[in-house]
């Protein structure tokens, strides 16, 4: 399988995926199916093929800065690491869509903490935690029912 090629499909398809939970955040399969479960699915699915066949197929490791950096020099396990970046992101902004739905957020306003998500996930996720505390009054996670 060509990287490039996989890059370039992985990012489609983690973009419709974002599209969907933008436009239509209602609709049923946006956010509880397709957005969470269905695109990163098989995101994952070409994750793990793609690093159970490079891992090994160059120095480097997780120990230090150096050690990662060694990793990123192979394209392979460069595409393994955008692949993981797309699926969680993608995973993190529909449980952004979901608890805002779950707590009678606006969407508006939860559009722009998508958009940060998208690009750069981490402060999305962060702004998303700002307007929910705003909103709600409170940053607690309440736990589920059972």
């Amino acid at each position: 399988m060509d990287p490039a090629l996989i890059f370039s499909l992985g990012n489609k398809l983690a973009l419709l995926g974002w599209l969907l939970l933008i436009l239509l955040p209602r609709w049923r399969w946006s956010s509880r199916l397709i957005s969470p479960i269905i695109i990163p699915a098989i995101i994952a699915v070409v994750y793990v093929l793609f690093l159970v066949k490079h891992s090994g197929s160059t120095e480097g490791g997780f120990g230090s800065l150096a050690a990662v950096m060694s990793l990123f020099t192979n394209p392979n396990l460069v595409l393994v690491g955008w692949l993981h970046y797309l699926a969680f992101d993608l995973f993190i902004g529909s449980w952004e869509v979901r608890d805002a739905q779950r707590l009678g957020i606006h969407h508006l306003w939860v559009i722009p903490c998508l958009v940060l998500t998208f690009i750069i996930g981490p402060a999305g996720l962060l702004l998303y935690l700002l307007v929910r505390s705003i909103k709600t009054g409170s940053l607690w996670l309440k736990p589920v029912k059972t």
